[in-house]
């Protein structure tokens, strides 16, 4: 199942934005036209991710603000120490404008 969740243009490229979908909580990052969607639960501390970390462009990859650890936005998989564990990543098209996302997350 797939859910319309935003509109592009609600989200500043280099930044991350909370949503919810079918009851998940996910973190949605735009860097440039693009966007990616990931668990937004950081898998060491029960943090949000998206709320206050720091999205990494060039990496594509987005810091936990609690304890550093950055999470890949392709593959959900941790860079550093303490998370070791990844977190789900969700398929997140644009279509007119409006921001995609599956419900169904895989962990790699």
């Amino acid at each position: 199942r797939v859910s319309i969740v935003c509109r592009l243009d609600e989200i500043e490229s280099g930044t991350a934005k909370k949503v919810s979908v079918d009851g998940v909580a996910v973190a949605l990052v735009r860097i440039g036209d693009d966007v990616y969607a990931i668990g937004d639960v950081c898998s060491h501390a029960n943090v949000s991710l998206s709320d206050g970390g720091e999205v990494w462009c060039a990496e594509k990859q987005l810091e936990c603000p609690k304890h550093g650890s950055a999470f890949s936005l392709t593959t959900g998989l941790p860079n550093t120490f303490p998370a070791t564990q990844p977190v789900p990543v969700f398929s997140a098209s644009v279509i007119n404008g409006d921001i995609h996302v599956s419900a169904k997350g895989s962990v790699s």
